[in-house]
């Protein structure tokens, strides 16, 4: 199993005495906590932190903003989501489990339950120590390995790169820029070194198995399992690259 920075939980709480009854009972269990505010976009956070799991407190919130508020999470990751509430309603309950929660904590809860829910949705999620996991797709950073099924791929460093910081942040659209910025170390330049990394790193992919590289036109790129490719007015595609989460940040803040 993974352990310390390894296994990274994002906790989400405005209540700050929650928030850090919920990050110290977790960091107690070995994990590496951060933690953020409803008062930054929730596609921010999971960027810049690149959790394996997220907890979120949405007490203060009607039912349609915390149905929202999930959605916003699913349109951007599939990452494992605990959302935590205060409501007695069943039907609150099932409502965020149908936005797509994993888990609907309700308070008051146990801070053990908590942690071995984590780590049991992280043992069925395939985390290991130094591995991603996408599927069939297995990328051993400290052995600087790929495999796919039963395939052993053959990558150059910028490939494994990529293919690393991609599945790092699966299920959110990366722009050229940032894949830059990522990978290369810098975000002015041809963005057609990307494109052509990208294309050479699909054709050894998907000589193991369907796509899983996708092109969200006019955005950028994302990994996902077996999608078709979408345009930008798509309503898979509407997330937004990080410069523009932070134009909106910006006029919140102004």
């Amino acid at each position: 199993m993974m352990d310390g920075a390894d296994r990274r939980v994002l906790v989400v709480a405005d209540d700050e005495s929650l928030g850090d009854a919920v990050g110290e009972a977790l960091r107690n269990g070995g994990y590496a906590v951060s933690r953020g505010s409803s008062r930054v976009a929730v596609e921010r956070l999971l960027l810049d932190t690149r959790p394996h799991v997220l907890v979120m407190d949405v007490d203060g919130e009607s039912l349609e903003e915390r149905s929202a508020e999930v959605n916003r999470v699913r349109s951007a990751s599939d990452i494992p989501l605990f959302v935590l509430t205060s409501s007695q309603r069943i039907e609150d309950r099932l409502a965020g489990l149908e936005a797509g929660a994993d888990e609907v904590l309700t308070k008051p809860f146990s801070l053990a339950e908590l942690v071995c829910k984590v780590r049991a949705i992280l043992r069925r999620c395939g985390h290991r120590e130094g591995r991603l996991q996408l599927g069939d797709l297995v990328i051993d950073e400290p052995a600087h390995v790929v495999e796919r099924g039963e395939r052993v791929l053959d990558l150059t460093a910028i490939e494994f790169s990529l293919l690393a910081v991609l599945c790092q942040h699966r299920g959110l659209v990366l722009s050229k820029n940032q894949l830059l910025t990522k990978v290369w170390g810098f975000d002015h330049y041809d963005v057609n070194l990307v494109e052509v990394h990208v294309s050479a790193l699909r054709r050894k992919l998907e000589a193991a198995g369907p796509r899983l590289i996708h092109t969200v036109r006019g955005v950028g790129y994302v990994l996902r399992p077996n999608e078709v490719e979408v345009e930008a007015d798509e309503p898979m595609a509407l997330i937004q690259p990080i410069d523009a989460h932070n134009r909106e940040l910006e006029r919140l803040a102004s």
